[in-house]
């Protein structure tokens, strides 16, 4: 996995929630999104931000993922900082 490009990281953090039935949907309802508009929504600006946002507004679901992927969740957050995301805490 690359985690030095922020766009490809937040790309696996979503094809990992595709792995996730129960993290998926708890995404899908709080984005407001459905799974079968996922894909269109997938190419709006700030998608990818927001399913950064997703893993760093709640830790416990940052180190499932960081401990499944082996990622660090420092990268996770660099990765969502630089595609816009404010600082959390």
């Amino acid at each position: 996995m690359s985690h030095h490009d922020p766009q490809q990281t937040a790309i696996e953090v979503l094809g990992w929630l595709a792995s996730e039935p129960e993290l998926l949907s708890r995404f899908l309802a709080l984005s407001g999104l459905e799974a079968s508009n996922l894909r269109a929504a997938a190419a709006q600006p700030g998608f990818l931000t927001g399913v950064l946002s997703f893993l760093m507004t709640h830790e416990p679901t940052l180190m499932r993922y960081s401990e499944a992927t082996g990622t660090p969740p420092a990268a996770v957050a660099r990765a969502y900082k630089a595609l816009g995301g404010e600082e959390e805490q």
